[in-house]
């Protein structure tokens, strides 16, 4: 059973205050209107079943929509507002909620979901929050949460995600939280020449080849007592991952052209975009290197499948970008809805990117429309939007995450449905049935679509 979920997701006038979470279980009607602060109030005469939420944005009205439940959806209603209502970017006089519609009352954005979780609101808190570990997803919360829990051990963390998701965002907060007292060291394994991978990261003796005129420490030894980050460490070439592997079992490192190995004390924080286990089955990773890396496993995932985190991490870029200017920036209702209704196909390094430029383009401190690329000019409609979403199925956070493995895993293999069970460690069966409950369509990849 799915659990109604509203999330004041954006103030347009005060983009860092942090979003709020209203869960709609067990109420009938939900009115949303101005008033001098953000609250939340029981209605007297239903208490307990109906709620009034009012937020101080002046292009609000007094009672500007009314939210309703019946046996079976969420329905909306515009009350007579001077503004109106619109539903991802559309206005609208009443309407029946979809999973993950945008809603737009002033210039306040709200989001409404359906989750088999309960939708309360989650956050970490502290310095961790600081540190960029926030969100309103369940299921990442939680591995948050555990991350948090072993991050001052020498447990290894395999962090997976799309490119530009913030993989290396928790690389460092898991530095910063271990208390260790070394620097962190990131490497992109990717961004090395093959040949020269295992020179830097083990380091070498002078003399050892034609050009070592020094000693050279190497990258693992320059993290010793702190924490060693291998980016994409899918792209380690075999030669490279065997010379590593001993680094990890005997902690030591031998540097190319030397003898003697040297102790080195190191914790590992590696992350990729590749599925390892299939390289590992096409000979191209080790399965002892990979038994050793991913002693803790945490998936991020894309921004596409975070939107009710999107100001949460607006916030953040914001005061990394802007500085004490941030408390002062504002959006235009059109600048905000089209980075909600935006697809992030480059997730947040996107974003941050395109924060970065309108900031730098401002005359005041407002962002509109303008000032962001031709990309976000035209986002999608919301008919296209809505279709979407029913297809999905009102999808929760996890069968999202399910949803993107099983087309990665499709996709890798050409719509194998054995091979992808195997990996998945599932029956066929069960293949088949998510296969049917996401509307995936598996033949759509043996014949090579993406």
């Amino acid at each position: 059973m799915s659990h109604g979920c509203l999330v004041l997701a954006l103030e347009c006038g005060r983009p860092l205050e942090s979003p709020s979470v209203i869960c709609l279980e067990d109420l009938d009607e939900v009115h949303l209107g101005r008033g001098e602060f953000r609250a939340l109030e029981e209605v007297p005469g239903n208490p307990g079943r109906t709620l009034q939420v009012r937020v101080a944005d002046k292009w609000m009205s007094l009672s500007h929509a009314t939210l309703s439940h019946d046996s079976r959806k969420w329905h909306v209603k515009d009350e007579g507002s001077t503004n109106g209502t619109l539903i991802n970017g559309v206005p609208q006089a009443s309407a029946v909620l979809a999973h993950g519609d945008l809603l737009e009352l002033g210039e306040t954005l709200f989001l409404f979901l359906e989750l088999e979780e309960d939708c309360e609101r989650i956050l970490v808190g502290g310095r961790a929050a600081d540190l960029g570990l926030e969100t309103l997803v369940p299921k990442l919360a939680k591995q948050f949460t555990a991350l948090m829990q072993l991050a001052d051990s020498d447990v290894s963390v395999m962090i997976l995600g799309e490119s530009g998701t913030g993989k290396e965002l928790v690389a460092r907060a898991v530095h910063a939280l271990s208390h260790r007292q070394g620097q962190l060291v990131a490497v992109n394994c990717g961004a090395l020449p093959a040949n020269l991978v295992e020179t830097e990261l083990l380091g070498y003796r002078k003399g050892a080849f034609s050009g070592a005129t020094e000693n050279r420490p190497g990258l693992a030894r320059a993290a010793d007592g702190g924490t060693l980050f291998l980016d994409e460490i899918g792209d380690l070439p075999p030669a490279s991952q065997a010379a590593f592997l001993r680094v990890l079992q005997e902690r030591e490192v031998l540097p190319v052209g030397d003898t003697v190995p040297v102790r080195v004390n190191l914790r590992l924080v590696s992350a990729t975009h590749r599925d390892l286990q299939s390289l590992v089955e096409e000979g191209e990773f080790r399965s002892d290197l990979l038994a050793r890396v991913s002693g803790f496993t945490l998936a991020l995932p894309p921004l596409r499948d975070r939107r009710v985190d999107l100001g949460l991490i607006m916030g953040s870029l914001l005061k990394k970008i802007a500085g004490d200017r941030a408390q002062r920036i504002s959006f235009s209702c059109e600048a905000a809805r089209a980075l909600f209704l935006h697809d992030w196909p480059l997730n947040v390094r996107e974003l941050e990117k395109h924060l970065a430029t309108a900031v730098a383009l401002l005359h005041g401190d407002h962002v509109e429309l303008e000032h962001f690329p031709s990309s976000l000019l035209e986002p999608r409609r919301a008919g296209d939007n809505r279709r979407d979403q029913g297809e999905k199925k009102a999808l929760s956070g996890d069968d999202n995450l399910r949803r993107q493995e099983l087309i990665e895993l499709l996709r890798q293999h050409h719509g194998n449905i054995a091979a992808v069970a195997r990996l998945m460690g599932k029956g066929r069966m069960q293949i088949h049935r998510w296969l049917k409950r996401f509307n995936i369509d598996a033949e759509k990849f043996r014949d090579g679509e993406r």
